[in-house]
């Protein structure tokens, strides 16, 4: 096979592919012992006709389409590999009379992604975005490994709101149990709100092997209808009462959780990752500002098929969002009121919005010249390979052509972003918004 471009005109891409008449040939055959069951000669059993028998009974040319099939598949793609080629929809091919022994070229047209000249893409004004870590940031991080490092210990005094309890209850309406307000065993913690309203507040200073009475009243839109509205008696045994021991934060705790032999050593170090992730944050921010500032300055063609095909593939990644939280996608419509035309509209303008800045950082990056080496291919393969404990010279077998070239153009959108953030004009923001932007982020 050899795929030669032949030009562009617009977004219409045209070239072709030449197949040698060996490579039809061994198509042919291929297309013969695949099929080959299916005829029926007299004297012969049935898939055991030589082909030749079989083409002279049912035409020279019976197995030439699925021949060309069988190549187009094939080789389509490496067609389009080596020809650094993105086709956005179906191609048009004209094919050539077939003769038997000689060799043919099929010339396609295919649409590709636009060609644009994108302006005021460097010296973009920007607002500068800061994020200031402070010493409450710092103990917030070092309680939540207090709490993962916590123990739960029982105790024999009243149970304290933020206890533990183990309990025992059945549910009564009018002096008759009612379906389903039966448990045993069940744990509470108190100030959950996992129960119904007022129902924790009542076991406060309850202790373990102590029944009482718990009087509640289910609130009116309760979704069991029975019991809406409707005032009723638990009764409950507390079995046990444990409470949340943390660690004390000292030398011992720093060296049990981390490398390091003081808590003012950890403390330094929880300090500089957070101020690590505040600066990527900052910096991913205003690189989606620099990236959006550059989409509304410069109005360019996207086509409808690339944003339909980005809008299936959200849509799908919609649906299996709703799946994984144990939802149908019936049961979204019926819980948001919303139609499914409304939802569709409105990802759908987020998939254009996606695709007309996937447009504007690949044309960028043909004016600049931007391209992956294979050095920077390789170190972003030996850094995937290492994420996933795999040798570095496997990951081309893992990835395959199409995922290689996907990957070498992650590492081309990424210089085009670090190129305009790096070019753009950091600009503060007035001592108003600041202010807002500062106190969001201490809610």
């Amino acid at each position: 096979m050899k795929a030669s471009l032949i030009g562009k005109e617009g977004n219409i891409a045209n070239f072709e592919i030449a197949f040698s008449a060996e490579e039809f040939e061994d198509a042919l055959i291929e297309a013969y012992k695949k099929n080959k069951g299916e005829f029926r000669i007299d004297g012969f059993r049935p898939g055991k006709a030589p082909r030749k028998l079989i083409e002279k009974h049912y035409g020279e040319n019976i197995f030439d389409e699925e021949a060309v099939e069988a190549l187009f598949a094939r080789e389509y793609p490496n067609a389009l590999l080596a020809l650094d080629l993105e086709p956005i929809d179906r191609p048009e091919a004209d094919l050539p009379e077939l003769k038997h022994g000689e060799g043919f070229t099929v010339k396609f047209s295919v649409p590709v992604p636009p060609e644009a000249e994108v302006k005021d893409y460097e010296g973009v004004e920007v607002q500068t975005v800061e994020y200031e870590v402070t010493d409450k940031d710092i103990d917030d991080q070092l309680e939540q490994a207090q709490t993962r490092g916590a123990r739960w210990v029982a105790q024999e005094g009243p149970a304290e709101d933020g206890d533990m309890l183990d309990i025992d209850y059945s549910g009564f309406l009018d002096g008759v149990k009612f379906d389903g307000g039966t448990g045993e065993g069940q744990s509470l913690t108190l100030g959950s709100g996992a129960f119904i309203p007022g129902f924790e507040e009542q076991l406060i200073g309850k202790k373990a092997g102590e029944e009482t009475d718990v009087n509640v009243t289910f609130p009116e839109e309760y979704h069991a209808e029975e019991l809406a509205g409707k005032a009723a008696v638990f009764h409950v045994k507390v079995n046990e009462v444990k409470r949340e021991e943390k660690p004390e934060l000292n030398d011992e705790f720093a060296q049990d959780i981390s490398e390091f032999d003081t808590l003012d050593e950890l403390k330094a170090d929880i300090r500089r990752a957070l101020e690590e992730q505040a600066e990527q944050r900052a910096e991913g921010e205003m690189k989606d500002a620099i990236l959006e500032k550059i989409c509304e300055a410069n109005d360019i063609e996207v086509p409808d098929i690339m944003v339909e095909d980005r809008l299936e593939e959200m849509l799908k990644e919609f649906e299996r969002n709703i799946k994984q939280q144990g939802f149908k996608l019936e049961q979204f419509f019926q819980m948001t009121g919303q139609a499914p035309n409304e939802l569709r509209e409105r990802i759908k303008q987020d998939a254009y919005r996606q695709v007309k800045m996937r447009l504007i950082v690949n044309n960028i990056a043909r004016q600049e010249g931007f391209t992956a080496s294979d050095e920077e291919v390789e170190k972003e393969l030996a850094s995937m390979a290492e994420m996933y404990g795999m040798e570095a010279d496997k990951m081309h077998d893992v990835l395959g052509p199409f995922q290689l070239k996907m990957l070498a153009g992650d590492i081309v959108s990424k210089k085009v972003v670090d190129h305009v953030y790096e070019n753009a004009v950091g600009v503060e923001a007035p001592p108003a918004e600041a202010e807002t932007a500062e106190t969001k982020e201490k809610e």
